[in-house]
C-alpha cells in the first residue's frame, strides 16, 4: 500500500543520480511518483544512471532524467518548460529536492597562495550548492508547478554551523541554503508550499569521500551515534517520504535533523 500517494505524484530531484538524490528517487518511485531527475554525469558513470532508471521503473514509478548542469540558467528554464508539458494543468510538483553536492574544497589560508580558495571557487560553490535553490523554485512557480501541499526540501549538513578543514566554502553555502529555505517558506507559504532543510548525519556518499580526512569523520560518528552506525541515504529518503504526508503540512521553514541524535551526542 502506498501511504502517501496523491493526485499529484511528481517529484523533481536535483542531484538525482547518486547519494541522497538517488535514494529519494527510488523511495518515491515506490510511492508511485513520476521522477524528474536532474544530474550531471560523464559517459563513464552514465551506466549507473541507466541502472537507477530501471530500478525506478521496476518499483512502479516513471523516470525522466536530464543530464545537465543544474546551475545553468538556460538549461534550467528548458527543463522546467519540458516538465510543464508533461504534467497536466491543475497538477503540481509534489516534491522538489535540492541535493547538489558540487563545491570547492580548499583552504582559505595557506602560505602557498596557489593553494588557497579563489573568488571564482567561492562563487561557483555558493551558486551551485545554495543559490540555485532559489532559481529552480522561481522557475517552478512561474510555470504554475507549485501549489498547496507542494514540498521543497534542501539537503544541508552539520557543516552549516561547524567548521572543518577545507570545508569553508561548502559550509558557507550550506548556511546560505538554510537561509534561502526560510525565505522561501515565508514567500511560498501563502499558497501552501512548505520549505524545509534536511540535515543528515554523516553519510558515506561520494560527496563525503571527497572531503579530506573523511575517514576520521566516519570513525568519530560511529562512536557518537547511539545506533553505532552512519546515517544512510535510505534513512533520509524514508524521512522525505514521510514528510510528504499532508499530516505534516504545518512543518515549514525549519531545519530538520535526520541523524538519530548524532548531532547532540557527546560520546568522545
Amino acid at each position: 500500500m502506498k501511504e502517501h500517494k496523491t493526485d499529484s505524484c511528481y517529484a523533481l530531484i536535483l542531484g538525482a543520480s547518486s547519494g541522497f538524490g538517488a535514494a529519494a528517487a527510488l523511495r518515491l518511485a515506490h510511492e508511485g511518483y513520476h521522477i524528474f531527475g536532474v544530474h550531471l554525469d560523464r559517459k563513464s558513470t552514465q551506466p549507473q544512471v541507466e541502472e537507477l532508471i530501471v530500478k525506478i521503473k521496476t518499483a512502479g514509478g516513471c523516470a525522466t532524467y536530464f543530464n545537465i548542469n543544474a546551475a545553468d540558467g538556460k538549461k534550467r528554464a528548458e527543463v522546467v518548460a519540458e516538465i510543464r508539458k508533461k504534467i497536466p494543468r491543475g497538477q503540481h510538483i509534489k516534491v522538489m529536492l535540492h541535493s547538489l553536492a558540487f563545491g570547492s574544497l580548499k583552504l582559505f589560508i595557506d602560505k602557498d597562495a596557489s593553494k588557497c580558495i579563489a573568488p571564482d571557487n567561492v562563487a561557483m560553490t555558493m551558486n551551485v550548492m545554495a543559490h540555485s535553490l532559489i532559481y529552480w523554485a522561481q522557475e517552478l512557480f512561474w510555470q504554475n508547478l507549485l501549489g498547496y501541499g507542494s514540498r521543497i526540501f534542501a539537503m544541508t549538513s552539520h557543516g552549516s554551523h561547524t567548521v572543518l578543514p577545507y570545508y569553508g566554502a561548502v559550509s558557507a553555502a550550506k548556511a546560505a541554503l538554510e537561509a534561502h529555505i526560510r525565505q522561501l517558506a515565508l514567500e511560498l507559504g501563502p499558497i501552501g508550499v512548505t520549505c524545509n532543510a534536511l540535515k543528515a548525519g554523516v553519510t558515506n556518499t561520494p560527496a563525503l569521500q571527497k572531503i579530506p580526512g573523511y575517514e576520521a569523520m566516519i570513525e568519530a560518528t560511529l562512536r557518537r551515534n547511539p545506533a553505532g552506525r552512519l546515517t544512510t541515504p535510505a534513512d533520509v529518503a524514508n524521512a522525505i517520504a514521510s514528510l510528504c504526508s499532508m499530516d505534516v503540512q504545518w512543518i515549514n521553514g525549519d531545519t530538520i535533523a535526520i541523524d538519530y541524535g548524532e548531532s547532540v551526542m557527546d560520546r568522545g
